[in-house]
């Protein structure tokens, strides 16, 4: 059976219902932790787009957000793809990035941007076969934990 179609995530009900997902792709995240954040970040233009299967469960979920960077210009730039691990290898992934990919479009954004982990090769194979570059490695500095407030 082919899943719904894709669907905004408009409530925080309809975010929380993400939350399993997320759970896979963040396990560091509790459901408060990811409620507080999506809150925090849709003021920085984060959306949350899912797809549900034919029973009607959320199996997979994108969210993303338009910026302006120096760098790239006016992009679309994709925080999180998640798959269900039991509904992984199904198109899903693909679904969502050609949804985002014509959202590149339709929004006038000069591209559509990803991080991805390094060592995520599934995940890497995935976005080469959907026209992805691999086109820079993101590096991060994390300040000692004594020094956050």
């Amino acid at each position: 059976m082919s899943p719904a179609p894709i669907e905004p995530a408009r409530t925080e009900d309809d975010v929380r219902a993400c939350f399993p997902l997320f759970r896979e792709l963040r396990p560091f995240l509790d459901e408060e932790t990811f409620l507080s954040r999506w809150r925090r970040q849709r003021e920085e233009r984060y959306e949350l787009v899912y797809v549900r299967d034919g029973d009607g469960q959320i199996v997979a979920a994108a969210g993303f957000r338009e910026m302006t960077t120096m760098a790239w210009g006016h992009v679309l730039y994709l925080d999180d793809l998640i798959a269900l691990p039991t509904h992984r290898g199904r198109g899903l992934g693909s679904l969502l990035l050609r949804f985002l990919q014509d959202e590149t479009v339709r929004r006038g954004c000069d591209q559509l941007h990803l991080d991805t982990g390094y060592t995520r090769h599934a995940a890497h194979r995935s976005y080469l076969r959907n026209g992805f570059d691999i086109v820079c490695h993101h590096m991060a500095w994390e300040p000692p934990a004594d020094s956050r407030g």
